[in-house]
C-alpha cells in the first residue's frame, strides 16, 4: 500500500513564516489541474503499481480549488491508480475557505479527512502571521465540517511566537481541546532564512522566545493534551486513539509514496525523487513529457539514517531487529552502542527490543538523532 501526495501550491496570500512552495498568481491555476493529471500519467509506475492507501492534498493551499477541480483529478486518480484498498483522503483547507457552500460541495468528492491551518485562535496572532482567517471563521470552519459528516478533523496550530506567554498558549489549547476534534498537529515557529518572518528578526524588529519559554510552551502542549485523551504519537501530532494521519504515519514508517506538483517529494524504497521548485518550469516540463526531476540514490548508509530520523520520531521506535533484518549487525551493534549513554540517563527507552524516546528526550531529539546517524 502506498500513498498519492498532490501539491496544490496556489495561496491567496503568502504567510509570514511559510517556506513551503506556494504562488499567490491565480491565473495559473486552470492549466494547472490539467498538468497534475498529465503528471500523474507519465509517474504513475513510481510505486510499482502497489494500491493506493492515502491520498493527500496539501499545499499552498488545496482549498482554493473548486469541486470541479477536484473531480477532474478524482477521475484521473481512479483511471490511473488502484483505489479499491483506500483509506484515508485528506484535504488541507484554510479556514476562511470553508463556507457553508464551499464545504456542502466537498460531500460529492471522495474527501474523508480535513486538516485546517488554524494556527491560533487570538486574532493578534493571526494578524501578525498575515493569515486571512479570524478566529471566528476558524471555529465557524470546523463547524461547518462536522455538520457535513466531515467529523476527522486535523487542524495545526503554531507555538513560539514573539513575546507568547504560557498562559496564552493554554488559552489556544483550552479552544482546540474544546473542539472535541480527534488530531491536531503543533508546530514550533521557527525562523526559516528567506520568509518575512526571518527578515523581521535579522532586523531587529521582533526577538525570537527564548529556549525556557520555548520549553514551557511544548510541555504545556504535551500535558494538556494527554490530560484529554489525545495521543503524543510523533513528535509534532496528537490524536485520540485509532485517529492517527495514516499519509503522515507513511512518511515515518517507511512506506512507498508518489508525489505530484512542483517541489513535490516521492520516495519508492530505493530513491527519493524532488520536483522543480517553479510553478512555469513545472508546467513546460510536463507539457514536454519531460518532467525536471532530481533523484538522489539511497545508499544502505542513507536508508538506515532515514529509518532511525523517522522512526525515533514517534511512539514506535525503531525496532532491533529491524535493523539487523534491513541493515545487517554492524548497523545494529553501532546503533546500540551509540544509543547506550542515552539509556542511562533515561532519555531513550528499550522496551521489547524496541528504542523510543522518553518524555525527556522528546526535548532534545535532535540531538539524539544525530548521534545515532551512520556517519
Amino acid at each position: 500500500m502506498a500513498g498519492l501526495y498532490i501539491h496544490i501550491p496556489f495561496c491567496a496570500k503568502r504567510c509570514l513564516y511559510c517556506d513551503f512552495f506556494s504562488n499567490t498568481e491565480m491565473k495559473y491555476k486552470e492549466p494547472y489541474v490539467a498538468t497534475v493529471i498529465r503528471e500523474m500519467e507519465l509517474r504513475k509506475d513510481y510505486i510499482g503499481n502497489e494500491p493506493l492507501d492515502t491520498i493527500y492534498f496539501g499545499g499552498g493551499t488545496p482549498s482554493q480549488l473548486q469541486a470541479a477541480d477536484f473531480e477532474r483529478i478524482f477521475d484521473a486518480i481512479h483511471r490511473l491508480f488502484d483505489v479499491s484498498h483506500y483509506r484515508e483522503i485528506t484535504l488541507e483547507a484554510n479556514p476562511d475557505d470553508m463556507t457553508s457552500e464551499y464545504v456542502a460541495s466537498l460531500r460529492s468528492l471522495p474527501f474523508n479527512r480535513v486538516s485546517m491551518g488554524v494556527q491560533s485562535f487570538k486574532e493578534e496572532d493571526l494578524r501578525f502571521l498575515n493569515r486571512r482567517h479570524n478566529r471566528e471563521q476558524a471555529l465557524r470552519a470546523v463547524e461547518l465540517c462536522k455538520k457535513n459528516d466531515l467529523t476527522n478533523i486535523s487542524i495545526d496550530l503554531i507555538y513560539g511566537l514573539p513575546g507568547q506567554t504560557v498562559k496564552e498558549w493554554e488559552s489556544n489549547l483550552g479552544i482546540a481541546i474544546n473542539l472535541d476534534i480527534p488530531h491536531l498537529s503543533a508546530y514550533h515557529l521557527i525562523y526559516e532564512e528567506g520568509t518575512a518572518l526571518y527578515k523581521l528578526k535579522e532586523a531587529g524588529k521582533i526577538s525570537p522566545v527564548d529556549e525556557d519559554v520555548s520549553v514551557a510552551l511544548f510541555s504545556s502542549l504535551i500535558d494538556r493534551l494527554a490530560a484529554n485523551g489525545y495521543i503524543h504519537y510523533e513528535i509534532s501530532n496528537f490524536a485520540r486513539p485509532g485517529m492517527f494521519s495514516r499519509h503522515n504515519s507513511s512518511y515515518w514508517t517507511g512506506k512507498k509514496y508518489l508525489g505530484i506538483g512542483p517541489s513535490a517529494h516521492s520516495y519508492n524504497q530505493e530513491n527519493r525523487q524532488w520536483n522543480i521548485f517553479s510553478l512555469p518550469a513545472y508546467l513546460r516540463a510536463i507539457e514536454t513529457g519531460k518532467p525536471e526531476i532530481e533523484v538522489e540514490e539511497l545508499d544502505l548508509n542513507t536508508r538506515y539514517n532515514d529509518f532511525i530520523i523517522t522512526g525515533l520520531r514517534t511512539l514506535w521506535g525503531v525496532k532491533f531487529d529491524e535493523i539487523q533484518q534491513l541493515f545487517g549487525k554492524d548497523k545494529l551493534s553501532y546503533c546500540q552502542k551509540q544509543a547506550t549513554p542515552y539509556l542511562k540517563q533515561g532519555l531513550l527507552k528499550l522496551e521489547d527490543d524496541t528504542l523510543t524516546l522518553s518524555r525527556e528526550g522528546i526535548f532534545v531529539s535532535d540531538g539524539i538523532m544525530s548521534d545515532l546517524l551512520w556517519v
